[in-house]
C-alpha cells in the first residue's frame, strides 16, 4: 500500500531534507525513524521537493510504501507523536500505486519573506530573510515578469545542482509589500534547480535596492552563467508552500496558514492538493 502524506517543519534546525548520514538531523531521518514506529517496519519516504539546510517546508507532500494496515488518522497521531517538534504531519492518506511525490507533481509553489528596515529582529531571525536597504517592491516585480515562461535558467541553477537539464517553466512571479516592513516573493513553477529560488531572489533584491536595473534580470537570464547573477539570498526566508498533483489523486487541500509578516494582509492564491 502507498501512503501519501503532507508535511510541514521548521528547516532552521535540519541539516535539509535528504539523509546524510548518522549524526546529522534532516527532515527525511527523523520521519523515516517516527513512521517506522507506526508500522512497525522500516520506511523509505519520497518527497516532492527536497528543500536545503535552513528551508521551511509549510505544504511538502511526500509518499512512502507498506505493508501495515493503519488508518490515517493512525499515521498522522501516531507519526506526531514520534516526531520533534519542529516537524509534523499535516494530513495522510492512501494513493495509488502510480502516484509519486516527485514525479506526479505538476507544480510547486514558494513564498520568500524578507524583512526590510533598518534594524534587524530578533524573532524573525529564523523565519525571515534581513535587509536593511530599503528595496523597492514595485521595480522587484517588473524585473520579475522578464523570468515568466519556459527557460534555460542555467544562470539561477546551484553550481552543484543535478538536475539533467536547466529548462524550467516558471507561471508566476509576484513581489508585493506587507506591511511597512516586510517584502515578499512568490514563484510557482513546474519544478525548480537547486537554490533557483534563493538566486531569483538576490537577482531581484539588488533590483530593488537600485544597485542594478530592471532590465538586469533578463540579462542575467539571457546570460546563463550563474556567475553573471550576484549573490544567493539567504535560506531561512524560504518556505515551500505547496505542490500541485493531477484530481485523480484527490489529495487534500494545502495548508492554508500561509506564512507572512502580517496576519490580516490578504493571501495569494495557494495551490490545492487536488488541482488539475
Amino acid at each position: 500500500m502507498r501512503v501519501a502524506i503532507g508535511v510541514q517543519y521548521d528547516g532552521s534546525g535540519f541539516r535539509g531534507w535528504q539523509t546524510q548520514g548518522p549524526g546529522v538531523r534532516t527532515v527525511q531521518a527523523c520521519l523515516e525513524r517516527a513512521l517506522a514506529r507506526v508500522a512497525d517496519h522500516p520506511v523509505s519516504v519520497t518527497c516532492a521537493g527536497r528543500t536545503d539546510a535552513g528551508v521551511h517546508g509549510l505544504g511538502q507532500v511526500a509518499h512512502f510504501d507498506t505493508g501495515a494496515q493503519r488508518s490515517p488518522r493512525a499515521w498522522v497521531l501516531g507519526g506526531n507523536a514520534h516526531l520533534p517538534a519542529d516537524l509534523s504531519l499535516n494530513w495522510a492518506c492512501t494513493v495509488p500505486d502510480e502516484f509519486h511525490a516527485r514525479f506526479s507533481a505538476q507544480a510547486r509553489r514558494y513564498r520568500y519573506l524578507i524583512l526590510n528596515r533598518a534594524q534587524r529582529a530578533a524573532l524573525w531571525r529564523n523565519r525571515a530573510a534581513y535587509c536593511y536597504r530599503p528595496l523597492d517592491a514595485g521595480r522587484m516585480h517588473a524585473a520579475g515578469q522578464m523570468l515568466i515562461g519556459e527557460h534555460d535558467f542555467s544562470s539561477f541553477r546551484a553550481a552543484e545542482c543535478q538536475a539533467r537539464h536547466p529548462v524550467r517553466a516558471l507561471h508566476v512571479l509576484n513581489v508585493f509589500r506587507q506591511g511597512p516592513d516586510g517584502v515578499v516573493l512568490e514563484v510557482e513553477a513546474n519544478a525548480f534547480l537547486h537554490h533557483m529560488v534563493r538566486n531569483i531572489a538576490g537577482v531581484l533584491m539588488a533590483i530593488g535596492a537600485g544597485e542594478r536595473p530592471v532590465d538586469w534580470a533578463r540579462e542575467v537570464l539571457e546570460q546563463r552563467d550563474r556567475t553573471r547573477a550576484g549573490v544567493t539570498a539567504p535560506a531561512e526566508g524560504l518556505y515551500l508552500l505547496a505542490v500541485r498533483y493531477p484530481a485523480c489523486f484527490a489529495l487534500p487541500a494545502a495548508a492554508d496558514s500561509m506564512p507572512g509578516f502580517y496576519p490580516n494582509c490578504a493571501k495569494s492564491p495557494v495551490l490545492q492538493g487536488g488541482d488539475g
